[in-house]
């Protein structure tokens, strides 16, 4: 059998270890850390709390699905989720609250209700980006931007025309400034930016698309929480014979002549045929191939928001918040401007709140709540992270408290913070950039790395740091890209 090795399991590389067994590879991941997901990991707090450590938010779930039907099971026998009725719940500092249905038609008549925008006016925007997603989803999502054959797809003959509608030459910003005049409407729509660690006063008006997945197809909720997505994957792999070894860091990549050879950890040396990085495209670069060229343009690139997040046990439940909330600070230019041009964090910053035990009532006691608080913040740059912590603390108590009219310090019985700096050092993500390099200027897409090197046979990228970004969804397509890539072995079970 052709042998493949992935470094890391992050959800990309779980995801393109099914993707190489199904197509005949005897695949090896190799984790540094005790266990795998990356990112996607979990933990309690004592008290009984439990945690989903990173990504909260659940978007195209057939891209999960998509798996164990291409390798012959039945989704349903490892993976069930649900639509959520209500995508977020909004605070602003006026004390205007917003339900956020994930109905188009039921968010366009609340935002008519509550913002005086006339729901038709909604319904068109919205029905506009389906358009454009619908357009260009299969040239810019699930094939290489970096290969010839993706732009002679007839594919493209639906993206050409959605071409000047994207916004590419305007900010998300100003192209959800011209398309409304409430300016909660405009901080809500700008908000999708942070979906991929950017600034919508810099990113291209194309990310105003991502609102699509949200209000026209729709968020889900995995039964068990955001970690059985990576629980379930891990043993569909394990079933095609992936094996998963843990604690074992990969040092270098072994490249001869123009191709890679394998891989060298301290426990030894894995041949193999075909290698793939889950990890940063930043240290595989500097860490694992240090006497090959590095793309250093890309690499140059600037990086993406990181986050500071607070897991808090909470001593009593909130009927008015749901499993997303958002509470938006006063002045969302400023806040931004702090995150990528002084590097710092805002003194009123928006706050996200993820609550889990909406969904399952055993992540929390019986009365009580797991709170996972996220602020967003810059990547590490030497920044005083403990100094930040304990000021965006205060500052996050206070506007929660004053939203929910309830002090809520003296509701916290457990506790832990990850800051970018434990980010970077859990998860090997530069600087603790959650999404590699940010979209912000028109030709980001173009110069996020690409899922191959034409310098390397052999050797293909996934996850967040690359092409197409970062993400749950993202993540998974760069998995189906290089599963694409990558040359059929003679044991593949779909030959």
């Amino acid at each position: 059998m052709a042998k493949a090795v992935i470094i890391g399991s992050g959800i990309g590389g779980i995801a393109a270890s099914i993707r190489l067994a199904v197509k005949g590879y005897d695949v090896t991941v190799l984790e540094a850390n005790a266990s795998f997901g990356g990112k996607m990991t979990q933990f309690t707090l004592p008290g009984g709390y439990r945690f989903d450590a990173g990504p909260s938010l659940f978007t195209l779930p057939h891209l999960v699905d998509e798996l164990f039907t291409l390798a012959g099971r039945n989704p349903k026998d490892y993976f069930n989720y649900q639509r959520l009725p209500v995508v977020s719940e909004y605070f602003w500092p006026d004390g205007t609250r917003l339900t956020a249905h994930a109905n188009a038609q039921e968010f366009a008549q609340e935002v008519e209700t509550k913002l005086q925008v006339p729901k038709e006016k909604v319904l068109a925007h919205l029905k506009k980006v389906a358009r454009l997603y619908h357009a260009t989803e299969a040239t810019f999502l699930h094939k290489s931007l970096h290969k010839l054959d993706t732009y002679l797809s007839t594919d493209v003959l639906k993206t050409l025309p959605a071409l000047p509608e994207l916004g590419l030459l305007t900010t998300m910003h100003a192209a959800n400034a011209k398309a409304f005049t409430d300016p909660r409407l405009v901080q809500l729509l700008d908000r999708y930016a942070t979906y991929n660690g950017s600034d919508p006063y810099q990113a291209p008006g194309t990310l105003n698309l991502i609102p699509h997945l949200e209000f026209n197809i729709g968020a889900f909720y995995p039964e068990g929480g955001i970690y059985a997505i990576a629980q379930s994957l891990v043993k569909l792999a394990e079933e095609l014979g992936v094996t998963f070894k843990y604690l074992e860091p990969v040092q270098e990549i072994l490249v001869e002549g123009k191709r890679a050879r394998g891989v060298k950890t301290a426990q030894g040396t894995y041949v193999a045929d075909v290698v793939v990085s889950n990890m940063d495209i930043m240290p595989t670069y500097r860490k694992l191939l240090p006497t090959q060229p590095a793309p250093e343009t890309t690499l140059k690139q600037p990086r993406s928001s990181s986050a500071l997040i607070f897991y808090w046990g909470i001593s009593r439940s909130f009927p008015e918040l749901d499993l997303h909330n958002i509470f938006f600070s006063e002045d969302y230019q400023k806040e931004f401007a702090h995150i990528f041009r002084q590097k710092t964090v805002s003194h009123d910053p928006t706050v996200y709140v993820n609550i889990t035990s909406k969904y399952t009532p055993e992540d929390a006691p019986t009365g009580h709540e797991n709170w996972f608080v996220m602020v967003n913040v810059p990547h590490n740059e030497g920044q005083d992270w403990e100094g930040l912590s304990t000021q965006t603390r205060q500052a996050v108590l206070q506007k929660v408290s004053k939203a929910l009219g309830v002090e809520v310090e003296s509701l916290i019985t457990a506790e832990r913070i990850w800051t970018p700096l434990g980010i970077e050092a859990d998860t090997s993500s530069f600087g603790g950039a959650l999404y590699g390099s940010s979209s912000n200027n028109k030709m980001a897409a173009f110069l996020r790395h690409p899922n191959f090197t034409s310098k390397i046979k052999g050797l293909y990228f996934v996850g967040g740091s690359v092409h197409p970004g970062g993400g749950i969804p993202l993540c998974l397509l760069s998995a189906k890209i290089v599963g694409d890539l990558a040359p059929a072995s003679s044991n593949s079970v779909l030959s």
